[in-house]
């Protein structure tokens, strides 16, 4: 069967991470990807971490599916050719910093002028307009103020971040979805669109329920490291061996299956941990009973226990 992206032409002028994981993502969806790379020395996520074959192999697993031409966008004949590239493209994906594809001639209005059915993919750090407009931003400044990275690590110590581009991803993610939508406008008979997709923005969405609880109740959610503040029980517990075991039991019945492979009934039949609410209110108690339990078996064990009575 063919991909459902087939006959979908992409040009991506962007570079490290966050625009060519989109371009990546529609790519391996059947997209025609043709990735356009400075002269010499080419995207520098190609040297970015483990080298094999003199490019990265993140560069390898990033570029799969696309091809690769070229091209000083700097120069008038480079951006002349890209003009030629776009004319008859569906979607540009770029993730240059806001007013730089103006000033090489290819902002918005002009392209749109070309080819009306274009869409056009931008992602910066604060988005195309508004008072962060020309500020740069990398994903982890994102994730810094989208909020993520207040919420990250240990009480009182200092943010941790994941260990991975998080925030680039995420914006990644929220730019295919937005091409996705804008090409369902476009074959709904509207034309090409620009999509405006900000690395802090992207974090910001995840936040859950972190804005609603400030509004109503002036609550600043703060770090709680493996725990999750509001939801019990769930944490990281640690087994005889020294490694930890994720145990959410946060579910009305899971929770009653995990008392009981705990050996505590106890806790089970105890009408003040039916719901959510009350296990909050003694969260403590229950980490404890949890931990006491995890703490005499090994990793293999907990897990064997908790796989057996179907317990996340």
């Amino acid at each position: 069967m063919p991909l459902p992206l087939e006959g979908l032409r992409v040009i991506e002028m962007g570079q490290l991470i966050a625009g060519p994981m989109a371009g990546r993502m529609l790519a391996e969806f059947g997209a025609d990807v043709i990735k356009i790379e400075p002269p010499g020395k080419g995207d520098p996520l190609r040297k970015w971490r483990m080298l094999h074959d003199d490019n990265s192999v993140w560069w390898a697993a990033q570029s799969r599916n696309k091809r690769s031409v070229t091209l000083d966008l700097r120069d008038e004949e480079g951006q002349q050719i890209a003009l030629s590239l776009l004319k008859s493209a569906d979607v540009l994906i770029e993730n240059f910093r806001p007013g730089t594809l103006e000033k090489w001639g290819m902002g918005w209005e002009t392209l749109h002028q070309l080819n009306p059915g274009l869409i056009v993919l931008s992602v910066s750090g604060y988005g195309q307009s508004g008072p962060y407009r020309d500020r740069p931003g990398f994903g982890v400044i994102g994730e810094a103020m989208g909020g993520l990275r207040h919420l990250s690590g240990e009480p009182g110590r200092t943010p941790v971040r994941t260990g991975i581009s998080i925030g680039d991803s995420l914006s990644a993610l929220h730019g295919v979805i937005g091409v996705l939508l804008a090409l369902r406008h476009k074959e709904s008979g509207g034309q090409g669109q620009q999509v405006d997709v900000a690395l802090y923005e992207s974090v910001f969405n995840m936040m859950e329920s972190l804005i609603p609880e400030y509004s109503v109740f002036d609550h600043i959610r703060q770090p709680a490291g493996s725990s999750l503040p509001g939801i019990a029980p769930t944490n990281a517990y640690r087994c005889k061996d020294g490694k930890y075991a994720l145990i959410a039991g946060n579910g009305d019945s899971i929770f009653q299956r995990l008392m009981q492979i705990i050996d505590r009934p106890d806790l089970a039949a105890n009408p003040e941990l039916e719901h959510n609410d009350g296990r909050v209110r003694q969260v403590a108690l229950l980490d404890a009973a949890i931990g006491e339990w995890a703490a005499q078996r090994n990793l293999q064990q907990v897990l064997a226990a908790l796989t057996e009575a179907g317990k996340p």
